[in-house]
């Protein structure tokens, strides 16, 4: 997997975490730089984390999927971005302006569930998985920076619209995995 492919696959793993970054920077009436960096760091750390959970958990059972490996990928980024895609068309829930322990760790978690799918993926395309966690963990925590402070000073005219760019990335590279080894 090239670079640039990475590069594309942190931002579109990203985009859960920018779409709910700008809903707390829409709950926060006093921003501050330290809840910036702390949404950040949440985010920014959990995204990053996932995906080697995924690809040890992938690389365990290698030996029994490596057949239809490329199925899986494209089928699990296509199931992530639909998902992506549908979650972009409805409603925003209630936010609060805390970013505690308690506020942050299910928000982190939610929106990386689709990192720890990716990781599977990745065990199965050979990807050099400390690289892989560093892009995605460091995208994450720019872009999570930047939603909480578009949240704040824009509103949420931008969250959907992420969303939905992110899910279409996914299903394309899964397309094009798929394609890779068919053809």
């Amino acid at each position: 997997m090239s670079f640039l492919e990475m590069l594309f696959i942190g931002i579109s793993l990203a985009m859960d975490a920018f779409a709910v970054s700008v809903c707390k920077g829409l709950s926060i009436k006093k921003l501050s730089f330290k809840k910036v960096v702390i949404i950040a760091l949440y985010f920014g750390i959990f995204q990053g984390l996932m995906p080697y959970i995924g690809f040890k958990l992938g690389t365990a059972f290698e030996d029994i999927i490596v057949k239809i490996d490329h199925w899986i990928g494209f089928i699990l980024l296509t199931i992530i971005g639909s998902n992506m895609i549908k979650e972009s068309r409805t409603p925003n829930e209630e936010h609060n302006e805390e970013v505690d322990f308690e506020t942050m760790l299910p928000l982190a978690v939610a929106t990386s569930i689709d990192a720890l799918a990716v990781g599977i993926t990745f065990a199965f395309l050979k990807v050099n998985i400390i690289l892989s966690v560093l892009v995605i963990g460091i995208i994450t925590f720019i872009l999570s920076l930047i939603g909480v402070i578009i949240g704040n000073k824009f509103g949420s005219k931008y969250e959907s619209k992420a969303e939905l760019l992110g899910g279409i990335i996914l299903i394309v590279i899964g397309i094009k995995i798929l394609l890779e080894h068919l053809i």
